[in-house]
């Protein structure tokens, strides 16, 4: 896929917190191209975050399928990317899940 094919990225997370150690962890699924004929599905596995990192993280290996891009070179924000690119992105995530549904 090519930076100038990428319309939409979907994130959808779930956070699970460690109560016993103080920690918020997180998966993800990024949809690129959500309902297109070149749709492609990015998981992220279990790690350490909270609040936005989801997205951080996720729209960083996203970044990473276009290493030669500003995108990439320059690690751009959500609101960065939807104002240069023109992508839409969504994002939404599923909190107080249990550590095993991650």
């Amino acid at each position: 896929m090519k930076l100038k094919d990428l319309k939409t990225i979907d994130i959808n997370a779930k956070e699970w917190f460690d109560s016993v150690n103080g920690n918020s962890y997180f998966s993800s699924k990024v949809t690129l191209n959500y309902g297109l004929p070149n749709e492609k599905l990015i998981k992220l596995p279990f790690q350490n975050g909270y609040n936005d990192a989801y997205v951080h993280q996720s729209l960083y290996q996203v970044g990473k399928l276009f290493p030669r891009s500003y995108w990439y070179d320059k690690f751009l924000q959500k609101y960065d990317i939807t104002n240069r690119y023109k992508i839409k992105i969504y994002n939404s995530i599923t909190k107080n899940c249990k550590k095993n549904q991650l």
